[in-house]
């Protein structure tokens, strides 16, 4: 059956939705042995696909993989990096690394540190960071200064960030500290950098961010034998994995 070309290298775990994009603009991958174009529909059964020189096939695919990794501060949630960082793959032992298609879903930025998935499924990756999902993603986050209660209150309205509303927010005081307070805030958005951006227009910027959970997976969970290190990772459990699932379900997306 036929399918945009993007998409199936995504489900066949090579990488990304986003990143199979940027392969075909980089002339990196062919059909039958002519440069594919972004959205040409192929069909596996018939046609020849081939990435970086290589044909691939269905039966190539890699298993699905899921992780939960505690992102260290100055690593980027990218596959590779120009510049020469730290990326999260590197993290990672070598098997996971190569031929995997592992890669992470969405970004934390190089600051912030905490909870990050990372995964082969394109289809749970395409959907997950899709503007329509509605994730939750919990952070705890320091300021500067003491921000009073209606400025908590207008942060959970929500605030008009690059001529656009966000969306409400879980917005709570943790603590207070002498120059800082800590906050919880829980987000079911992901706009660029909107935690820094938000903080720093009402006055009260990020000295720390980090995120402690995506929906109900949870980098620390003292009740169960999972507690997270920074740098390291672990395999999502089955009901985890459900859980993402089930949030894919109930975003309709016309492909």
């Amino acid at each position: 059956m036929e399918a945009r070309i993007q998409k199936i290298i995504s489900q066949w775990g090579i990488a990304s939705r986003r990143e199979a994009e940027e392969m075909i603009k980089q002339s990196r991958v062919q059909i039958n042995g002519t440069l594919a174009h972004l959205g040409q529909k192929v069909d596996p059964q018939t046609d020849t696909i081939y990435v970086d020189g290589k044909p691939i096939c269905a039966e190539q695919r890699p298993s699905l993989i899921y992780l939960l990794l505690h992102k260290p501060a100055g690593v980027v949630s990218t596959c590779y990096d120009p510049q020469g960082r730290t990326t999260v793959l590197n993290l990672l032992p070598p098997q996971l690394q190569n031929g995997s298609g592992i890669h992470p879903v969405g970004r934390l930025d190089a600051e912030s540190t905490g909870a990050l998935i990372l995964t082969n499924d394109g289809d749970l990756t395409f959907a997950l960071t899709h503007p329509r999902h509605n994730i939750s993603k919990t952070y705890h986050v320091v300021v500067k200064g003491h921000p009073p209660e209606k400025i908590l209150k207008m942060w959970r309205k929500g605030v008009l960030l690059a001529g656009r509303q966000t969306r409400p927010a879980k917005v709570r005081l943790i603590e207070e500290l002498a120059t800082h307070s800590k906050l919880e805030i829980i987000l079911q958005e992901g706009r660029n950098r909107q935690i820094r951006r938000v903080a720093e227009q009402l006055g009260y910027p990020v000295y720390q961010l980090h995120r402690i959970a995506i929906g109900s997976i949870e980098l620390q969970t003292p009740k169960t034998r999972f507690s997270l290190g920074v740098g390291e990772y672990r395999h999502l459990t089955p009901e985890e994995i459900i859980f993402l699932k089930n949030q894919i379900k109930r975003i309709s997306i016309n492909d």
